[in-house]
């Protein structure tokens, strides 16, 4: 007997084949083919745009219609269009350098789509980390398989049926089942994977793509820090960072995790916080902006975060109005500030992807920079201050994927910049040039002309080659 999940790889395998038949079929899309895919696109995104905010709001049982306006579908729109507009550029051959022992041919890069892609895409933004992927492809020229999330089953049934009305299966197809049916799509021998999630979970796709060497973006997560300057605790920095940590009530990927505070500024820092969170949700955790934990085993393990700290001597502070009523909306939790806790702490160690914030104090830059630097290099890092010597030294003694200053999570929605992580944090980039081109293959074309210099380093050697080795090898 074959088991369930034996059909359902079998059935993905086939699937795949028939993508690979019509994508080598047709051969590599014009402008005008991807551009018309693009638009079919960005077309069933607006579409089915209450569709998909009731279906998010329903799997996470509340997020506000304008969260996911703001976060998903602008952000989604944006991009489509930033890769039409910018689409014939990417795809002009690019001329090289020859040097003249080579001299009269011509060199060139053409950018050409790889095939079949896959996309493997978390809960947190199960949107537009499905649908920036799956442009990313499509201006590439390629199709496109997409495993969306098991733990939105709304939103990514909807995705299935909104994307089959736009594009035919061997195009783009969505692929739903749960944690077994992500293992077998990991495996399957994709031309390029693209997986989004925790760095655990990244560890074991890269483990899978390995058996058939399918190239990788991973894009994987961490401790985001976020680093206020002395003497900056003000309006802007508070704003920007409250706006980090609890959008999506804290479940994003580059949420500034924890802070490093001036030791002057503590006490100031924790009283603005806490105004500045009144300010955002004045209704408390019941407020109609506020989005809830996405289930009951993330709320367990956050709730155990802030027991961990509690037993190790952290001061655990709630924060904003009425943070009790936390208790009367499902899978909510309240803001909530950890001063004091320890590198022993668990809500130092993990990624917290959720309202709880850890604050460290230090007393120098190079103190700063010491503590970030002997931990994992993380996918995003913020820094609130002038652009003074301080923060020109955090940049340039510092690696993470991307930064931000001044500001929190506004980097991702830079369609011209890169976005991914380094180490732990992530593999590759997307977005940008660097998206199409990481889903492109880069194949370099040489043309040799009627004109030859290289034929004099043919055999039978002589004085001409003595000549060329003394000029090149000096």
């Amino acid at each position: 007997m074959t088991t369930e999940t034996e059909t359902d790889t079998a059935a993905m395998a086939a699937l795949l084949e028939r993508q690979r038949h019509a994508f080598l079929a047709e051969g590599a899309p014009s402008q005008a083919q991807r551009c018309d895919r693009l638009s079919r696109l960005h077309a069933t995104v607006l579409a089915h745009r209450a569709d998909l905010a009731r279906a998010i709001s329903e799997d996470f049982t509340h997020r506000s219609r304008h969260e996911t306006d703001i976060l998903e579908l602008v952000v989604t729109v944006q991009a489509i269009d930033y890769l039409k507009r910018n689409l014939r550029r990417f795809m002009r051959p690019e001329r090289r350098h020859v040097a003249l022992t080579y001299r009269a041919g011509r060199a060139w890069v053409e950018y050409q789509p790889k095939g079949v892609v896959g996309v493997m895409a978390p809960w947190n933004y199960p949107l537009v980390l499905v649908l920036i992927p799956l442009a990313t492809a499509l201006a590439a020229g390629n199709r496109a398989m997409l495993k969306p999330s098991e733990l939105t089953p709304r939103t990514s049934a909807l995705l299935c049926h909104m994307l089959a009305e736009a594009f035919p299966e061997d195009e783009v197809a969505v692929i739903l089942g749960g944690p077994e049916v992500g293992a077998a799509f990991s495996r399957l021998p994709f031309d390029h994977l693209l997986f989004t999630g925790s760095t655990s979970v990244g560890r074991k796709v890269m483990q899978a793509a390995a058996e058939n060497l399918v190239p990788l973006t991973l894009e994987l997560g961490g401790k985001s820090p976020a680093i206020i300057a002395r003497g900056q605790v003000n309006r802007r920095t508070m704003e920007g960072l409250t706006f980090g940590k609890l959008s999506n009530g804290g479940q994003t990927c580059v949420a500034p995790d924890y802070a490093l505070v001036h030791r002057d500024d503590l006490d100031a820092f924790a009283a603005a916080y806490d105004q500045t969170v009144r300010r955002f949700y004045p209704a408390g955790p019941t407020s109609p902006d506020y989005t809830a934990i996405i289930n009951e085993r993330h709320v367990a393990r956050l709730d155990g975060l802030l027991e961990d700290a509690r037993q190790k001597g952290a001061q655990v502070t709630p924060v904003g109005y009425r943070p009790e009523s936390a208790a009367s909306r499902p899978q909510t939790i309240a803001p909530v500030l950890v001063l004091g806790a320890g590198d022993d702490c668990a809500v130092m160690q993990d990624e917290i992807f959720g309202p709880i914030l850890p604050v460290r104090t230090y007393e120098t830059m190079n103190e700063v920079i010491a503590f970030v630097n002997a931990r994992p290099r993380p996918l995003a890092l913020y820094y609130f201050g002038e652009r003074d010597a301080d923060c020109e030294k955090l940049l340039a003694q510092t690696t993470s994927g991307n930064v931000c200053i001044n500001a929190t999570m506004m980097h991702v929605a830079q369609d011209d910049l890169p976005f991914g992580g380094i180490g732990p944090s992530g593999m590759g980039a997307y977005h940008g040039i660097e998206g199409f081109r990481a889903m492109s293959h880069a194949k370099g074309v040489f043309a040799q002309g009627r004109w030859n210099l290289s034929r004099m380093l043919h055999a039978p050697f002589g004085r001409l080659v003595d000549l060329a080795a003394r000029l090149h090898l000096r």
